[in-house]
């Protein structure tokens, strides 16, 4: 179990969530400038510069400034490999969000200094905790006018349930931001913005004792800043790393991603305080990360990543071992050994083909169409399956139909591949074929998302009927049931999914209970599992 330990060792996985705007892709993008993988980062914001951002591809991306997929990047910085998940922002892509966690081994929540605790991050912490993975908090926009830094660490931990401990603390804010006081070295990096925030700034490092610092950061804030040192040594939790690693303490760092302040602090001590990738569960127990079999599971699948190509990207999250080009690995849910076609690391939709991979890493294969959300892979001599991913259930219900009868073809294919990526589901009605597709979603901003890609991607143009439904059980028992004599509602629909499982619909909550009181053996299930 050491063949492999040094590759290993170095690598770190982790997810960025925020609520929308609060910067997170621009986080990611600093991430990557001082990992030297871009030369000038693309704010989405950008008044000063019409970059986009890295990690934002697909054209309503970069028309609305917001991420509605998930990137995934990976660089090397200070003899770590590190690969970044930058999720989308907005709560309607929650689902897609969680299924990037299941790959990530910890996860970095950017708060807006100004805002506080937004309802976003509320729906997308609660998601991380079912993960139980290390949250780190960047405290993000200090370079604004910011509300106190002692008031958002407390509704963090009020709102959230989480303790925190501040690593760093910011002297000022807005026009008056200087810079961070290290609370580990005692040294306080006064910044200089340098370059609109597209290139790496220059540090000044003073100390409490440094006869410049008075003159640098001006009497008021030395004042204020001694007197929140004193504060904070007496009243704030300790970094207990146990409670790091169990994502009840959340390390809280104050910076601004546009101006490049805190940035490098910031990455230097998350690395310092992350492990190597962790071990997961199977249906056989835990798989070591340093197992010298390779195993990986697939948690994101994206086609016509390259319109002109028109392919379809699994996305793969390395579990153990070492991936080599050419490998036979065994496929379990398809029960078939097979290679993986074209690997390649990605850059958003930038790649470049791979020759080796380790466990911690995520990589994209070409998918022909074999490869479905959380399936494992693994090598031929050590089989098993990791555990499922569970698939959120829709809250938002519409009947879709082409607006043109002769593209019947490509809205199949268009709408098939893009529930095969989740980032819709599809129903039919329960004895039916494919003449209505009822598709559900967990926000109604991906309806928008799926009318534009198939206009975009497949040259179709749809019709959208609002369903009054809100409320979706998977049937447990399904074999032990009779679907078409299921005692209903009259606002009960019986449809079934993609693999044919039976489903029940309802327009009201207590329609949901009333169906169970009425048929004894029936048991239903708010989560299905991909």
């Amino acid at each position: 179990m050491t063949k492999y330990i040094n590759e290993i060792s170095k690598r770190r996985t982790f997810a960025i969530i925020s609520h929308p705007d609060a910067g997170k892709t621009t986080l990611t993008e600093k991430f990557l400038l001082y990992g030297g993988a871009i030369n000038l980062a693309g704010s989405v914001k950008g008044k000063k510069t019409s970059k986009h951002a890295v990690s934002d591809w697909m054209e309503i991306e970069k028309e609305r400034g917001i991420s509605v997929t998930s990137s995934v990047m990976q660089f090397n910085y200070d003899g770590y490999c590190i690969n970044i998940l930058d999720t989308p922002g907005h709560q309607d892509f929650s689902e897609d969000t969680y299924r990037t966690l299941m790959a990530a081994d910890s996860a970095v929540m950017v708060i807006d200094a100004s805002k506080g605790v937004e309802a976003q991050t509320i729906k997308l912490f609660k998601v991380c905790l079912l993960r139980n993975i290390p949250i780190f908090t960047f405290i993000n926009k200090m370079d604004q006018d910011a509300r106190d830094p002692f008031d958002l660490l407390d509704e963090i931990e009020s709102v959230l349930g989480i303790k925190t401990c501040p690593i760093n603390w910011p002297i000022g804010n807005g026009k008056d931001f200087r810079g961070v006081y290290d609370r580990k070295t005692q040294h306080i990096h006064a910044f200089t913005p340098y370059g609109n925030g597209t290139r790496e700034i220059k540090d000044t490092n003073l100390t409490l004792d440094s006869p410049d610092l008075e003159s640098t950061i001006g009497d008021e804030l030395y004042a204020t800043l001694t007197d929140d040192i004193e504060l904070l040594d007496g009243a704030s939790n300790p970094l207990i790393m146990d409670e790091v690693s169990s994502g009840k303490l959340s390390p809280a760092f104050f910076g601004s991603a546009l101006t490049n302040f805190g940035i490098e602090l910031f990455l230097n001590y998350f690395l310092e305080m992350t492990s190597a990738p962790l071990s997961r569960t199977s249906d056989i127990g835990m798989i070591d990360s340093f197992d010298d079999h390779f195993s990986a599971f697939v948690f994101k699948i994206q086609a016509n990543m390259n319109r002109a190509h028109r392919d379809r990207i699994a996305f793969m999250r390395i579990c153990s071992g070492k991936f080599e080009t050419g490998m036979e690995i065994f496929h379990v849910q398809g029960n078939k050994k097979l290679k993986l076609l074209q690997p390649q690391q990605l850059m958003a939709q930038e790649r470049k083909i791979i020759k080796d991979a380790y466990a911690g890493d995520v990589i994209g294969v070409f998918d022909p169409g074999v490869f479905s959300i959380g399936d494992t892979l693994c090598s031929p001599d050590k089989k098993f399956a990791f555990e499922g991913i569970p698939t959120f259930a829709p809250e938002h219900f519409a009947k879709v139909r082409q607006a043109d009868t002769m593209k019947r073809k490509q809205f199949v294919k268009g709408i098939s591949q893009i529930a095969q990526e989740g980032a819709i589901q599809i129903f039919q009605e329960y004895n039916t074929g494919m003449e209505e597709i009822i598709v559900g979603v967990v926000g109604v901003l991906q309806f928008d998302v799926l009318k534009h890609r198939l206009q975009g991607e497949y040259g179709v143009e749809i019709r959208m009927d609002p369903m009054p439904h809100e409320h979706i059980r998977w049937i447990a028992n399904k074999d032990e049931i009779d679907v078409s004599t299921i005692n209903g509602t009259s606002d009960m629909k019986r449809i079934k999914d993609l693999h044919d499982n039976p489903l029940l619909l309802f327009i009201h909550p207590w329609a949901v209970k009333s169906v169970l009181d009425k048929n004894e053996d029936l048991k239903l299930s708010e989560f299905g599992r991909w």
